[in-house]
C-alpha cells in the first residue's frame, strides 16, 4: 500500500497513512497516555520510549523513519518490570508531580536490559535526555540503582504499610505516576470533544487595526471564532482584574502572550489551519522593557492607571541613624533575573456545559481561585462555575493564574460543547508568570562586632504586562529582604512595574530568592570587613526563640536556625578557599492579617473514610501528608482512606497551594477534623461512625503590615535554613549542605526530595538559567533555558533540625516546599566570591566555570 507506514508498538503491529510524529501516533491514535507530550521539541524526554531497544524521545521521529522498527511504551513492559520500577521509584521518593516519570522509567529500562549493574555515572548518563524539575534527580538514580539491584537479584522487594507522622510513607498516587495510569487533563478524553486555541499578537506593544477571520470561518471543521467583544466582562486576574482574555480592535496589547481571537475547531489539524487563516493587521509601537523607563512620566501607559503597578513600604525603626551610626556600611546594587519554571505538564483545560453553567478539569495550584476568575469573566455567582483538578504536572507557583481555564470556559459555555484547551510549550513560555526580574540597591550596616545594626532597600520588579500576584510577591521580598536575624532598623521600598515584557508572578520562594540574594552577599562582605568568617557572622546575628524579628514578631519556641548553622559549621570549617554560606527564612501560610483558612470533611461511606479539602498537590506531597495525619489521629489503615479530588462543588475551599501552606494549614484542619470523628468511633472502627460526616475549619489570625501593635505576629510560623555551597578546584558546585527546620517532619523521605529539587532549581537560578528576552519577546526553545539535568548534579546532604519544642499546629510541621530554593544563589556566589575574591552581584553568576566563556580556575 502506498504512503503507509507500519510500525510494532508493544508486540501489536499497526498500520497508518500519515506521516505523523511517533508521539501523535501513540497518543492520539493509539491512545496510549503514559508516553507524555512536556515539550514536542525533543528537548524534555516525557515522551521517551523503546526503539529497538534504545530509549528515544517520541516527539523527535515521524512514522516514516521508523518503519519497521518494534517500539515498547509502559503499557509494553512485563508484570515483573512495571513491578519492579513500581516498587523502586516509590520507595527511594523519586515521583513527584510525575510527569516526567514514565519516561525516566523508559530510559532507566533502556540502560538496564543492558547492563544491571551500573556506574553512578552511566545512570546520569541515561537520563542526560530527560528533565526533572522537581526531584533534583538524586532520588530518581536512587531508583534506578534498585531497580538493577532487584532485577539482578541483589536485593528484595519488602511491603511495608502504616506510615503515620515521621514514618517514609510511599506516596499514595505514586503508582498511578509511575505506570503513567493516572491522568493528567491531557490524558482525559470525552465524546463529541472540541478545541480551541488563541491567535495571539505577533508584538509585544501593537495597536490592533483589524481582526479578519473570514477565511478561517470558511474552513470546514472550524465551530466558531470568539472575539473580545463576545467575553461578557473581558478581565480576568488572580488579585488585580487587569488581564485581557482577548485583545479587541482599536486596543493595544500588552505583551507576546496577549490573546486576540480564541478559534474553536473540530480537531487539532484544523485547528491550526484555521489559526493560520486569521489576518490581523497592527500599528506596531516600541516595547517598553525597562523598568525604569517604564517610570519615566513620559511614558507610554500600559495601563490606564500608569506603569507603577504595586508599591510596598516595610519600615521599623530608625534606620538612616542606625547605618549613620554604624561601623562598617555596604551599598550595592543587585541584579536578578526573570526565569521560566518550567513545569514539565505544559497547561490544560476541559470545560463543560454543566448544570447551570460550566465545569473545568484543570491542571492548577487551587480550584477556587479559578472558579473566582471565570466567575469573574462570565458575570456569574461563582456557583456555576465548577473546578476540579486532575492530576497536576508541577506548578511551581506558575499555575497560580488562569492560563486555559477560562478560554476553554468560555468556548464550552458559548458553543455547548466539551472543549480541550492547552498550550503548546512556546506558548506557555510567552503567556504564564515567570519570576520576577529585580533591580534593586541594598544598604546594610554593622557594629565592630559584626552586629547588624540596619538595613536600606529600593527593590524594583518587572511585573511584566500584567499583575499577577505581583502585590503579595513584592511585600514577601520587602518583609524577608531582612534575613533571619535579630535587629529592629529597616527601611524597605519595594516598587512592581509595569513593562512589555511577559508578565511575572508567583514563583517558588515568592520573591525572596531575589532579595535574600542581595541581602545575604552583603552580610558575606560585612564579614570580611569585621574580620570573622561568614559563618560566625550569621551565628552572632541568628534569630533565637525569644527574640524579635525585624518585622516586631517574636520568634516562636520552634525557631532552629542556630541549629542549622551548628548543623553545618563543621564542613563550612572543613572547606575554607572553597565554600559559601547563606541563610533564609520563609513563612508558611500567607499571613499579614489575610483570611488565611485551612479546611478539610470527612464523610464515612461502605467502611470507607472519605477526605474532601480542595487542596492542590502539585508534587510537593500534600495528599500522602494528609493520609499520615489520617492515620496518626485515627490509627485506621491508609487503604481504608480515600482522597477525592479538589472539586469545588463537593470539597471545602482550602486556599491556594501558595505559601507553603497546605501542610500546616489543611494538614492542621485535617487533624482536627480527624479528632472530632475519633470522639464517635469506637477504638479504629470506621463502621461505629458509618454515614456520618465531619467539618473543620482552621484559621488563625495574623496582623497586618500596617499593624501598630509593638510585636505583631506577621505570620504563623517560620521556616529556617542554612545553605553551604562546596567548589572543586575547578570551579564546579561540588557538593550542596543545605540543613532546614521546618519542624517536626512528616515524611522524610518526601522532605529530602523536596530539599533536593529546591536546591537544584536554584543552583540553576545562580549559574545557567535566565530567560533571555529581545524587545520583550522570548528568545529561547525550552532546552536553551538551561535548565540544569542530571548531569549536572553535585552531592546533595540534606539535614533536618527536629527540635523537641514544636509549634502546636498541623503536628508540628512547617512548609518546607519554597525555603529550599532560597539560600542557595547567595551560597554559591559567596563560594565563587571566596575562591577568587570577585563579589557577583548579578544573576546568573558571569566568570564562573558554568559560564560562557567558562572561567577556568585550576590554573
Amino acid at each position: 500500500m502506498e504512503n503507509t507506514f507500519e510500525v510494532i508498538v508493544n508486540g501489536k503491529r499497526f498500520i497508518h497513512d500519515k506521516d505523523i510524529t511517533l508521539l501523535n501516533f501513540l497518543r492520539d491514535e493509539l491512545k496510549i497516555k503514559s508516553v507524555k507530550d512536556g515539550c514536542s521539541q525533543g528537548a524534555c524526554g516525557t515522551c521517551t520510549v523503546i526503539v529497538d531497544g534504545k530509549a528515544t524521545k517520541a516527539c523527535v521521529f515521524k512514522l516514516s523513519k521508523l518503519v519497521g522498527k518494534e517500539i515498547i511504551t509502559m503499557e509494553g513492559l512485563t508484570d515483573r518490570e512495571r513491578e519492579v520500577y513500581t516498587y523502586a521509584f516509590a520507595e527511594v521518593g523519586a515521583v513527584q508531580c510525575g510527569f516526567c516519570t514514565p519516561g525516566m522509567v523508559m530510559s532507566a529500562k533502556g540502560l538496564l536490559d543492558k547492563n544491571l549493574n551500573p556506574t553512578d555515572e552511566e545512570i546520569k548518563a541515561s537520563i542526560k535526555g530527560n528533565i526533572c524539575r522537581c526531584t533534583g534527580y538524586v532520588k530518581i538514580e536512587k531508583a534506578i540503582k534498585l531497580a538493577g539491584e532487584i532485577f539482578s537479584g541483589k536485593t528484595e522487594m519488602k511491603n511495608k504499610n502504616t506510615n503515620g507522622v515521621g514514618e517514609n510513607a510511599i506516596k499514595i498516587d505514586a503508582e498511578a505516576k509511575i505506570l503513567g495510569t493516572g491522568k493528567y487533563v491531557d490524558d482525559m478524553e470525552f465524546d463529541g470533544m472540541v478545541y480551541a486555541s488563541c491567535v495571539r499578537t505577533a508584538h509585544p506593544r501593537a495597536k490592533i487595526l483589524k481582526i479578519d477571520t473570514s477565511e478561517a470561518e470558511k474552513l470546514e471543521g472550524v465551530v466558531g471564532i470568539l472575539r473580545a467583544e463576545d467575553v461578557p466582562n473581558n478581565k480576568v486576574g488572580h488579585i488585580q482584574q487587569d488581564w485581557d482574555v482577548l485583545i479587541a480592535e482599536g486596543e493595544i496589547t500588552r505583551c507576546i502572550g496577549d490573546a486576540i481571537v480564541l478559534v474553536v475547531a473540530e480537531d487539532q489539524k484544523i485547528l491550526e489551519e484555521a489559526k493560520a487563516l486569521v489576518k490581523i493587521d497592527y500599528e506596531v509601537y516600541e516595547p517598553i522593557t525597562d523598568i525604569f523607563e517604564a517610570l519615566k512620566e513620559d511614558a507610554p501607559k500600559i495601563h490606564s492607571n500608569g506603569n507603577l503597578c504595586q508599591q510596598r513600604h516595610v519600615t521599623r525603626g530608625n534606620a538612616k541613624e542606625a547605618i549613620a551610626n554604624s561601623k562598617y556600611v555596604i551599598t550595592q546594587h543587585y541584579s536578578t533575573p526573570f526565569t521560566e519554571h518550567a513545569f514539565m505538564e505544559p497547561e490544560c483545560a476541559i470545560a463543560m456545559p454543566y448544570k447551570d453553567g460550566v465545569k473545568i478539569y484543570t491542571s492548577d495550584q487551587g480550584t477556587f481561585d479559578t472558579r473566582k476568575e471565570i466567575s469573574i469573566m462570565f458575570g456569574w455567582e461563582p456557583e456555576r462555575v465548577v473546578v476540579e483538578n486532575a492530576i497536576i504536572g508541577g506548578g511551581f507557583g506558575g499555575k497560580e493564574d488562569v492560563s486555559v481555564q477560562h478560554i476553554a470556559a468560555l468556548a464550552a459555555v458559548k458553543y455547548n460543547r466539551i472543549v480541550k484547551a492547552k498550550f503548546t510549550r512556546p506558548e506557555s513560555i510567552a503567556f504564564h508568570p515567570k519570576r520576577h526580574k529585580m533591580e534593586a540597591d541594598f544598604t546594610v550596616g554593622c557594629d565592630e562586632n559584626g552586629i547588624i545594626q540596619g538595613l536600606d532597600a529600593e527593590i524594583y520588579f518587572d511585573t511584566g504586562g500584567y499583575a499577577s500576584l505581583c502585590g503579595p510577591v513584592l511585600e514577601r521580598a520587602c518583609t524577608h529582604s531582612v534575613g533571619p536575624y535579630r535587629y529592629e532598623n529597616t527601611d524597605i521600598r519595594g516598587y512592581g512595574v509595569y513593562t512589555n515584557n511577559p508578565p511575572a508572578g508567583a514563583f517558588r520562594g515568592f520573591g525572596v530568592c531575589q532579595s535574600n540574594f542581595a541581602f545575604e552577599m552583603i552580610l558575606t562582605q560585612l564579614a570580611e570587613k569585621v574580620g570573622i568568617s561568614p559563618w560566625e557572622i550569621r551565628y552572632r546575628n541568628a534569630i533565637r526563640p525569644g527574640d524579635v524579628l525585624p518585622n516586631g514578631q517574636f520568634a516562636d519556641v520552634s525557631t532552629g536556625l542556630v541549629e542549622t548553622l551548628e548543623a553545618v559549621k563543621d564542613v563550612y570549617e572543613e572547606n575554607k578557599g572553597h565554600v559559601g554560606i547563606a541563610c533564609a527564612l520563609k513563612n508558611s501560610g500567607v499571613g499579614v492579617g489575610l483570611p488565611d483558612k485551612g479546611r478539610a470533611r470527612l464523610e464515612v461511606r461502605d467502611g470507607k473514610l472519605y477526605l474532601y479539602a480542595a487542596a492542590s498537590d502539585i508534587g510537593q506531597g500534600y495528599l500522602t501528608i494528609a493520609v499520615q495525619f489520617i492515620v496518626e489521629t485515627l490509627g485506621i489503615d491508609r487503604n481504608d482512606i480515600i482522597l477525592m479530588p479538589p472539586n469545588t462543588e463537593t470539597s471545602p475551599d482550602s486556599g491556594t497551594t501558595s505559601g507553603s501552606r497546605q501542610t500546616l494549614l489543611t494538614g492542621e484542619a485535617i487533624k482536627k477534623v480527624c479528632e472530632l470523628l475519633k470522639e464517635d468511633m469506637v477504638g479504629t472502627d470506621l463502621s461505629s461512625v458509618e454515614g456520618k460526616d465531619y467539618y473543620y475549619e482552621y484559621f488563625e489570625p495574623t496582623d497586618p503590615l500596617s499593624s501598630d501593635k509593638p510585636n505583631p505576629k506577621s505570620h504563623i510560623a517560620y521556616g529556617y535554613a542554612t545553605h553551604v555551597v562546596i567548589l572543586d578546584d575547578e570551579g564546579k558546585v561540588k557538593k550542596v549542605v543545605a540543613a532546614h527546620d521546618s519542624g517536626q517532619i512528616v515524611n522524610p523521605i518526601n522532605f529530602e526530595g523536596q530539599v533536593e529539587g529546591g536546591v537544584l532549581m536554584s543552583l540553576g537560578y545562580a549559574l545557567t538559567e535566565d530567560m533571555r528576552l529581545k524587545d520583550g519577546v522570548p528568545t529561547d526553545k525550552f532546552g536553551q533555558l538551561g535548565l540544569l539535568r542530571s548531569t549536572d548534579v553535585p552531592e546533595i546532604e540534606t539535614i533536618a533540625i527536629e527540635k523537641e519544642e514544636l509549634l502546636n499546629v498541623a503536628y508540628g510541621a512547617k512548609g518546607v516546599g519554597e525555603i529550599a530554593s532560597i539560600p542557595t544563589a547567595a551560597a554559591v556566589a559567596a563560594a565563587y566570591m571566596e575562591m577568587d575574591g570577585i563579589v557577583r552581584r548579578k544573576l546568573p553568576l558571569d566568570e564562573t566555570a558554568y559560564s560562557k566563556p567558562k572561567k577556568v580556575f585550576n590554573k
